[in-house]
């Protein structure tokens, strides 16, 4: 007998007749003579729905009451769906953030999952029971409910398959797996039978949103193999694990994009130490992410200094870089937020010359202009003008030959 951790996203459980579908979906796994524990998300566009009512009644809501209110639409869920497996003959029971034994840090609205105790939610399955988890939540050690922030759900299943040693964690959602692109930008992208962890933190960290990274990086850290696929069909989906065939395929598995990214650009800054430490530091304690940094080389002891941030973080960034660019002696704090990045993954790639050149190259014969490179070592990234992005990825698919089904191991 197996467990086998499920979790469903807010389009699975949208409405009553989906709530009663992932159930029939539930049932065929427990009744193939598995344990079963399930993490649902919000119904659809509960959680939006929940902010914007926030919003009407106070346009500061505390934190932690947010938190209060936005883990209540994971617990409609969860109740829903025992109603449905129960009425379909079996034993089932929902368990809040807290029964399940989620403990997190107090970062409302972000919190970190410190650790799982996990006895309520085993002795349930040993009672018989499907135990169905509302996900994105956790409570701290002042009893105080907390929410993980996005991707929350994918983070809740995957700690949860780590904490009860479970045979594999599966996410269900509205696609069939993982993509040589998002398909709706090129409708020639194959599905990947199977995807390492360091390929799919990097594709979910530059632009994919089918998991959250925070889930693959717990996926890596505790062997968990996770499953992504589709809650609509018996398609088999994408296998996120630790041993996936190197040499029998193409050595760029998929092509990421990403519309969220804005660039500033302190000119004319001092090249003096600890000036770099005085803007990111400032940047850190606002709450504020940087991705991409580059510095040009210095000219008569001045230099220009480019970042960029999340497009919703603009404004926010440009509020503590300003003062800092002019208190410091720079010319000007330039932003931009008509950029994306368009980014090619693939392990094989740290291995063999050429990634970098063929890519360039496919961009500047499309016309396309290359703002800022970054890079690791499995992935290569370019920060092109917003409209430019789509062009860029089907150009890249189509010169990787990324629209030949790729074989497996």
């Amino acid at each position: 007998m197996a467990l086998i951790v499920q979790k469903y996203g807010g389009s699975s459980v949208a409405d009553a007749e989906k709530i009663r579908n992932v159930a029939r979906r539930i049932v065929r796994t427990k009744e193939a003579g598995n344990q079963v524990v399930v993490v649902v998300s919000a119904m659809g566009d509960t959680t939006d729905d929940l902010i914007k009512l926030a919003q009407q009644v106070t346009s500061q809501p505390t934190q932690r009451e947010l938190d209060v209110l936005l883990s209540t639409g994971e617990i409609v869920s969860s109740a829903l769906l025992v109603m449905a497996l129960q009425s379909m003959g079996h034993q089932a029971i929902s368990l809040n953030g807290a029964q399940a034994g989620i403990q997190t840090d107090s970062a409302y609205n972000r919190a970190r999952i410190l650790k799982v105790e996990a006895r309520r939610l085993l002795a349930e399955l040993e009672k018989g029971n499907i135990v169905i988890v509302a996900g994105f939540q956790g409570i701290t050690k002042d009893m105080d409910i907390t929410t993980l922030g996005r991707g929350g759900s994918d983070t809740t299943a995957v700690a949860l398959a780590a904490s009860t040693k479970a045979a594999r964690c599966e996410r269900y959602t509205d696609t069939e797996g993982i993509f040589t692109a998002d398909p709706r930008v090129v409708p020639e992208a194959q599905r990947l039978d199977e995807i390492s962890y360091d390929e799919m933190l990097e594709l979910a960290t530059y632009g994919s949103k089918v998991i959250h990274p925070r889930a693959v990086e717990l996926g890596e850290l505790y062997d968990v193999p996770i499953l992504v696929a589709s809650s609509f069909t018996d398609n088999p989906g994408t296998l996120i694990h630790r041993e996936v065939a190197m040499e029998v395929r193409n050595k760029v598995r998929s092509i990421a994009h990403d519309l969220d990214v804005a660039k500033i650009t302190i000119v004319g800054v001092p090249d003096r130490p600890g000036i770099a430490a005085s803007i990111f530091v400032a940047l850190a304690e606002a709450g504020i992410s940087v991705d991409t940094i580059v510095q040009n080389a210095s000219t008569k002891d001045i230099t220009d200094l480019t970042f960029t941030v999340a497009r919703s973080q603009l404004k926010s960034a440009m509020a503590v870089a300003e003062p800092i660019a002019k208190s410091i002696g720079a010319r000007e704090c330039v932003g931009d937020d008509k950029l994306g990045k368009v980014s090619v993954v693939g392990t094989g790639m740290q291995n063999a010359p050429g990634f970098a050149a063929r890519m360039f190259k496919t961009l500047s014969d499309k016309g396309i202009n290359i703002e800022l490179i970054t890079t690791s070592e499995i992935r290569i990234t370019c920060i092109v003008a917003e409209n430019k992005v789509k062009d860029a990825v089907r150009a890249l698919h189509s010169a990787f030959e990324l629209d030949k089904k790729q074989p497996s191991k």
